[in-house]
């Protein structure tokens, strides 16, 4: 990658994910009243019915809130996690639950913590540390590299890139000073998924260099088709330098449970947990429970993947091939081009005046670069979260408002 085709910046300098992206779109709302009963589009927030099991499994564990839970987690969450990844991503093994797997009270703390472990834990940098960010980006990633007082490099993930970062265009210098490379797939906003080989040329460079993998698996389980791959098959056998994510937000309609897990690199996992013990939430254990449960059942999984499926065939027949859309392979998201509508802010600004549709302007998922400029700023994030007869009034007013 070309110097002039990234912006690095201190920790001491301005850090993009240090501002909510949804504050900065309540900012620009202001005072605008909506020209339509309001719909909300803006959050990755699933409305879809929670399972059936979660209440039943709470209240049978009433009591278990009454003590402190240990922050690895319980023997019986970090199994049935196990045994859920080695089913999913038919791994060659199962991760160890004792030394490859610790509960997160949700991945977004666990992203933002692991950041500031893995400095303590990478041999030292050849030159200023680096964590290297997609662009666009989940604003832990961001928040999480200036926490952890490490340069943040901005990586262009736009159509030309196929939605992911291009690997070969890091060079050797920037690689040398890597501590971690966040990724998400399927991504998000766009929903692309990266390959196998693609995974597995990731794992290769951090073993060369000695730096970690973050894989946010959270969207996994949401696809248009096939299953994503996963990271850990992609690494081998002995998960060395990865390190994947995984909660229970989006693959079970479980936002407010704030119940997911780490696995991979054993080394790793026990320098982040030495930090944990003293930094990170713990996790009720009802609620691990509830997670058990959730990670031993499909089927509740594949209904909600039906309900998504039926949103995106909505946006098949009422977007169609506006605003470049093309239905993604993975997450819930739709990216649409409103280059033509005067760019990310004023689209967002005219659904909001005109239509009662709350979107979230690309450009504040992502950092200024050279070339594009800001590779959100002719975008909008519309997340297909609502019930499907709120999708469809939405899509509707969408174009009508857009054209």
């Amino acid at each position: 990658m070309k110097s002039s085709d990234r912006e690095s910046t201190t920790p001491a300098a301005r850090a993009p994910g240090a501002r909510s992206p949804f504050v900065r779109l309540a900012e620009l709302l202001g005072d605008e009243k909506p020209g339509k009963p309001p719909i909300n589009l803006s959050v990755g927030e699933p409305q879809h019915p929670i399972p059936a099991f979660v209440g039943p499994v709470i209240a049978s564990h009433l009591d278990e809130f009454g003590r402190y839970p240990l922050n690895k987690g319980t023997d019986q969450f970090r199994r049935a996690a196990s045994a859920w990844l080695a089913r999913r991503f038919a791994l060659a093994r199962p991760p160890d639950p004792e030394r490859e797997v610790l509960v997160l009270n949700g991945t977004r703390e666990g992203l933002f913590l692991a950041a500031i472990a893995a400095t303590r834990f990478v041999r030292a940098r050849d030159g200023t540390p680096a964590i290297l960010v997609p662009n666009p980006f989940y604003a832990a990633y961001s928040a999480a590299a200036a926490a952890a007082r490490c340069e943040a490099h901005y990586m262009a993930a736009t159509a030309a890139t196929g939605f992911l970062p291009d690997l070969d265009a890091l060079t050797p210098d920037l690689l040398q000073r890597t501590v971690a490379f966040y990724l998400a797939s399927p991504s998000n906003p766009q929903g692309a998924v990266a390959s196998r080989d693609y995974l597995a040329k990731l794992v290769a460079l951090a073993r060369r260099y000695g730096f970690l993998v973050f894989a946010d698996e959270c969207y996994s389980e949401i696809y248009s088709a096939d299953p994503p791959p996963g990271m850990l098959a992609a690494a081998g056998p002995a998960f060395e330098n990865v390190i994947v994510f995984h909660s229970l937000s989006k693959r079970s309609s479980l936002p407010g449970l704030r119940v997911g897990f780490a696995a991979g690199d054993a080394r790793f996992l026990a320098s982040y947990l030495d930090l944990r013990n003293v930094a990170a939430p713990q996790v009720p254990v009802p609620l691990q429970h509830v997670g058990a449960a959730a990670f031993a059942d499909e089927a509740h999984v594949a209904e909600n993947r039906r309900l998504y499926a039926e949103k995106f065939d909505l946006a098949d027949q009422i977007v169609g091939d506006r605003f470049g859309y093309r239905r993604p392979a993975g997450g819930f998201f739709l990216w649409l081009d409103v280059s033509q509508h005067g760019g990310s802010e004023a689209a967002s600004l005219k659904l909001w005046r005109e239509g009662g549709l709350r979107v979230l302007p690309g450009q504040y998922i992502a950092h200024d670069q050279a070339d594009p400029k800001n590779p959100g700023a002719a975008y909008i994030r519309v997340a297909m979260v609502q019930d499907r007869s709120t999708t469809a009034e939405a899509l509707h007013r969408l174009v009508d408002v857009l054209g």
